[in-house]
């Protein structure tokens, strides 16, 4: 396998943790400063904050520069501020050492996308972006619940000082493992217009709203598999060991798939078939057993659209491919608010822990309807950049 695209997946491994290790260590760092959890909660937000916020302001600002010293700066600023919070002392340490923590994840992703597809062979440009993500699936697999225990067993500090130390090393394998990719000839003008096309903003819709399918579902799997399905809480870890695999081997496959038919239509193929697990999913959910292999399933097929998204920002972006490709970090974060949101909807309501399945399947399957909507009004352009 290609040493940069292993450099690139240490990446999504650093990133991945530090994103998703919070919502395990939470009541951890809130009883250590001394602060409510709801206070303690804003260092969620804060992340995503920075994630929206860095994604097109560091792609501009390093426009000019070679994607493999833009890649090593954005670790070397992951490295320090993530080390800076494992030491911060107080409450507005903590927020703002998170939020500059969370600057460098959408502009990685989206210079990793657009490097990782230059690095492929021709016809394989998806599979090579799926390896970069399999760094993160990889963080869900083991590297999230191997930090929370480490945080609620030994100090959620000595987490944060890991996730540091692994950005440290995406640094050093981006330095000596990533060939050097020619310097862009960028036109920031032009990089800055694409956000006046419509067509970016659907895609960027596509995203928001399709991914917060899997958020309404996954930001209560706990409630729902204990609630609803009857597991012991012991066996939680479990169910997300389950997704975490699934993710991991959907992200693979999801790869190939893009690389098979146009990313627009592989789009279009997993959020339905998110939406099919999701409705099932909710029909079995007070089966025990069955929480298992659906752990598994609807966590491979919701990962499975994340290179196919990546290509369709690359694909409609010609000269302002990175900028387009760290626009969908931000719009994966904006769904990630909203499927948390509209998901605590029917819970608020007194209605049972498996309804924001429903609410997820609603929003995949807006997501594929906004992506059929795109490969019909752009379908000459979808078909002329097929990967």
């Amino acid at each position: 396998m290609n040493k940069g695209l292993i450099a690139l997946a240490f990446g999504g491994l650093a990133l991945g943790m530090s994103e998703f290790s919070m919502m395990g260590l939470l009541m951890n760092i809130a009883e250590d400063i001394g602060i409510s959890i709801p206070k303690a909660s804003n260092l969620i937000g804060l992340y995503a904050l920075g994630v929206v916020v860095g994604a097109p302001t560091l792609v501009i600002a390093t426009a000019n520069m070679r994607p493999k010293k833009v890649l090593f700066y954005l670790m070397i600023l992951f490295f320090i501020f993530n080390g800076i919070f494992s030491f911060a002392p107080n409450e507005w340490s903590l927020y703002v050492s998170r939020f500059v923590s969370g600057l460098p994840h959408g502009a990685f992703f989206g210079v990793g996308s657009v490097v990782a597809a230059k690095l492929a062979k021709p016809g394989k440009e998806a599979q090579a972006i799926s390896i970069m993500f399999t760094g993160m699936t990889i963080a869900n697999l083991a590297g999230i619940p191997l930090g929370t225990y480490i945080g609620q067993t030994f100090s959620w500090r000595l987490t944060y000082g890991i996730i540091s130390f692994l950005g440290l090393v995406t640094a050093l394998s981006v330095f000596f493992w990533l060939p050097e990719i020619d310097k862009p000839n960028v036109n920031i003008r032009k990089q800055l217009s694409y956000f006046g096309r419509k067509e970016a903003w659907l895609i960027i819709a596509v995203i928001a709203v399709g991914t917060g399918g899997l958020f309404s579902w996954m930001s209560y799997i706990g409630p729902l598999v204990t609630k609803v399905s009857g597991l012991a809480d012991e066996k939680v870890p479990i169910i997300m060991f389950l997704v975490g695999l699934g993710m991991f081997i959907g992200n693979l496959i999801g790869g190939k798939l893009a690389d098979t038919v146009i990313p627009t239509k592989a789009v279009i193929i997993s959020f339905m078939a998110m939406v099919f697990c999701l409705i099932l999913g909710y029909l079995v959910s007070s089966i025990d057993w069955a929480a298992y292999p659906m752990a598994f399933l609807t966590g491979g097929v919701a990962f499975s659209v994340g290179a196919s998204l990546q290509m369709m920002l690359i694909n409609s972006a010609e000269g302002a491919e990175t900028i387009a490709a760290s626009a969908g970090q931000g719009a994966f974060n904006i769904g990630n608010t909203l499927g948390a949101y509209f998901g605590a909807v029917p819970i608020g309501l007194g209605l049972a822990f498996n309804t924001p399945m429903l609410v997820g399947a609603g929003l995949a399957f807006i997501g594929s309807g906004l992506a059929l909507i795109y490969l019909v009004k752009y379908r000459m352009r979808s078909i002329t950049n097929k990967v």
